[in-house]
């Protein structure tokens, strides 16, 4: 890692010009989990929640929350995205919900922030719907998988 780039030689935040940057295909791939109790997970399975699909919601919501990434995290450039796709998939072991959002654009600036603002959405969404019958829930391992594109080329997350 080189220097943080939100910071100008004043040591003063800003948004980072982008100007000079050829567009490219960027693509980001992140992922989180929401753990819950037995009993919630099977209500999410069977499509018994009282506030009705949880996964379909949680999924249209993760979406709106890449498209919307600008508009809450104050340095973010508002992007024109090309593709967001939102996979949810049950946990091994512990009972919970898999959320991986995979974002792509066509443009001057990665799309790290709006893949895991998708995975945060998402999660809290499930969390929205199902606290009333399970306040205890947790969210957790939320990280960037891969990224590719741009001036810094590829990356791939070494573990698991």
């Amino acid at each position: 890692m080189t220097t943080l780039t939100h910071f100008d030689a004043a040591g003063q935040a800003h948004m980072v010009d982008v100007a000079g940057k050829d567009p490219t295909h960027r693509v980001a791939r992140a992922e989180g989990c929401i753990w819950m109790e037995p009993a919630t997970l099977e209500r999410i399975q069977q499509g018994h929640a009282a506030k009705g699909d949880v996964i379909g919601i949680a999924r249209i919501a993760a979406i709106q929350g890449a498209k919307r990434t600008a508009d809450l995290i104050p340095l973010c450039h508002p992007l024109a995205l090309t593709r967001v796709a939102v996979d949810f998939e049950w946990t091994d072991g512990r009972p919970g919900v898999r959320c991986t959002a995979q974002v792509e654009t066509l443009g001057r600036t990665g799309v790290e922030m709006e893949a895991l603002t998708a995975v945060q959405v998402g999660l809290l969404t499930i969390y929205d719907m199902c606290k009333a019958v399970d306040r205890g829930m947790e969210m957790g391992g939320i990280r960037l998988l891969e990224k590719h594109g741009g001036k810094s080329g590829d990356w791939v997350a070494s573990r698991g």
